[in-house]
């Protein structure tokens, strides 16, 4: 099985080629850095092939192109940590819609692209996959635009679609402005006090190698298919994620919980449901 894997230097992308490596699948990875990809330990363990997706051509067919593969990991997405951003929409939407239609028309006939627990909007409590999508940001509506195009393109196209709602990650190499990042920062530079929320809001976290391996997981079985949440079930306040990860660690600080305001896209208290996710990993 040949799989391709699009975003393959960021944050996600080289933990999940790190667990494809531990199964029996050939490895297509791709991103707009070659050189980044250069300094991963995978590089020389998988076919390597640049691509910026401001150069889309559609007179190129892309499942040539990228050798042919049997099934897509498509973890690509520009502009984040800013979920308001037009450029999701405008930008990103329509190239994210070119490539997998082209892939997808062509020949590939599995793929399992990331969404986002925001397309649930601010609907609050356990989020379950039958629960209607209400996007309220930018990033959020193009993530599930782009989820209802791929499953109108099954009308006339025969492959499988793994639309992996991803809820909240942690792991070293995450990007410098989350939650962890700032407060090992803070750690690290011996910073007396730590700005936070008030850190009442609940949220649903996994370390990013558990992430990494559902997402393969779930990429290489048949029998589930459709939304499926990639979460913990479990809800945590951020105050008490925040002291675990010190009790973890092995370090205090004091917290300013209250210093900043409540963001406006997220609800205060959810958390997904693990249902169908553990029928898929049982499945495989």
């Amino acid at each position: 099985m040949k799989v391709l894997v699009t975003g393959a230097t960021g944050f996600i992308g080289n933990y999940v080629i790190n667990e494809l490596l531990k199964h029996n699948v050939e490895i297509v990875a791709t991103s707009f850095n070659e050189e980044k990809a250069k300094q991963q330990l995978w590089f020389n363990d998988v076919k390597y092939i640049q691509f910026d997706f401001a150069q889309f051509d559609s007179t190129t067919n892309y499942f040539l192109f990228f050798k042919e593969p049997d099934a897509v990991i498509h973890l690509a997405w520009e502009g984040l940590p800013n979920y308001k951003l037009d450029f999701h929409l405008t930008e990103n939407l329509p190239r994210h819609k070119a490539l997998l239609k082209n892939l997808i028309c062509n020949g590939v006939k599995t793929v399992t692209v990331m969404g986002t627990c925001l397309e649930y909007g601010l609907q609050e409590g356990c989020l379950s996959e039958d629960m209607t999508a209400k996007p309220s940001n930018a990033y959020a509506i193009a993530k599930n635009e782009l989820r209802v195009f791929i499953e109108e393109l099954k009308r006339h196209n025969f492959f499988s679609i793994k639309w992996i709602r991803l809820f909240y990650m942690y792991g070293k190499g995450q990007n410098a402005n989350s939650l962890l990042s700032q407060l090992d920062k803070a750690l690290a530079d011996g910073d007396a006090v730590f700005n936070m929320s008030a850190g009442e809001q609940t949220r649903d976290y996994l370390p990013i190698e558990k992430v990494a391996d559902i997402i393969v997981n779930i990429a290489l079985q048949h029998n589930v298919d459709g939304i499926i949440n990639c979460c913990s079930g479990r809800p945590v306040l951020i105050k008490d994620f925040v002291a675990e990860h010190l009790t973890a660690v092995g370090k205090s600080i004091q917290l300013n919980l209250g210093y900043y305001p409540y963001t406006d896209y997220e609800p205060m208290h959810f958390w997904g449901s693990t249902e169908k996710l553990n029928k898929a990993l049982s499945e495989k």
